[in-house]
């Protein structure tokens, strides 16, 4: 099956790589339902195991689990690589074409290339990183005062209760820490236990409703950026209690705390917001995207796609 490939005309850039319909797959034969399940949801067409192919003009050849195929079979993509053939791990290659992690196909390989994560391996990146924030918190604390006191005048008056709420957050390494935001719901919103909140929540004041959807409720974690329990940009801190029974559905849940949490990130610009298992598990492919991806432009764009749900009132 090896001698028969010629050699394949290359895509003229790799923009076109990411928008072929038609890709293969090389994975092991057990692997074919599962693979085939998730990549019904992709808009491509998907051929597994094709050792009789022959042309490799412009192909998009992926594997999954090489580890598990026959001395043969890993030759067949060597072979293929050598030839001019577009060759990646399935996982990695549709991160980069849609811009998220494809969580459900990840094994524990795919995290033990800790130099593929720049921003864990490289102590430069993370220095800059720490005074991107503290320049970034102490000039947008500067500019939004006037905001933040009449937001807490505005609070004090609407109901009785405290201006600023905290509430204990899992931050970097799973260390918790508390987090400060203005209070947006009743005093009493959380009598019955903790619960996440949803869409029109009946617990959220008027003045809460206003800054929420605003995002100004985020501003008080400036003071956690400052300290150094948040970053600027990076996954939404979440609560233990919902950790727990979240990373009991998604695996690999808790490796969004190989880094800070953010005051923005990449899942809350770039999906609603949602409160169920589903949501939380798009909100993890972007998170593990960021981390694998991260970098000062990456977290520019974000920083723009904030301010247009800041003013445009996108948020939730």
């Amino acid at each position: 099956m090896i001698k028969n490939l010629k050699h394949g005309k290359p895509f003229k850039a790799p923009k076109y790589a990411y928008n072929t319909r038609e890709i293969y797959v090389y994975c092991p034969d057990s692997q074919v339902d599962v693979i085939s399940s998730v990549l019904s949801n992709y808009d491509i067409d998907v051929h597994f195991n094709d050792y009789s192919l022959i042309n490799l003009d412009e192909k998009i050849i992926t594997h999954y689990e090489n580890i598990h195929l026959s001395d043969n079979q890993r030759e067949f993509l060597v072979t293929a690589t050598e030839l001019g053939a577009w060759v990646e791990p399935l996982v990695s290659y549709l991160d980069e074409r849609f811009g998220y992690t494809e969580v459900s196909l990840l094994k524990s390989s795919y995290f033990l290339h800790q130099k593929a994560f720049s921003i864990l391996s490289t102590k430069r990146t993370q220095k800059a990183k720490r005074f991107i924030d503290i320049s970034s918190a102490l000039l947008l604390l500067f500019f939004t005062f006037p905001i933040i006191f009449i937001t807490a005048i505005l609070i004090k008056l609407e109901s009785k209760g405290p201006v600023l709420y905290k509430q204990s957050r899992t931050g970097q390494y799973n260390i918790e820490f508390k987090v400060v935001k203005f209070r947006s719901m009743r005093v009493d919103a959380e009598a019955a236990g903790a619960q996440w909140a949803s869409k029109n929540d009946s617990r959220v004041t008027k003045v809460g409703a206003f800054i929420r959807k605003t995002r100004i409720d985020e501003l008080p974690q400036l003071f956690n950026v400052l300290r150094g329990d948040m970053s600027m940009v990076g996954p939404r801190p979440e609560r233990e209690v919902f950790i727990k029974k979240l990373e009991k559905e998604i695996q690999y849940y808790r490796f969004r705390h190989a880094v800070k949490p953010g005051l923005t990130g990449l899942a809350q610009v770039s999906y609603p917001y949602g409160a169920s298992l589903e949501d939380a598990i798009w909100k993890h492919k972007y998170d593990i995207h960021y981390i694998k991806h991260h970098s000062a432009l990456l977290d520019m764009k974000i920083f723009l796609k904030t301010v247009k749900v800041v003013l445009f009132g996108l948020g939730r």
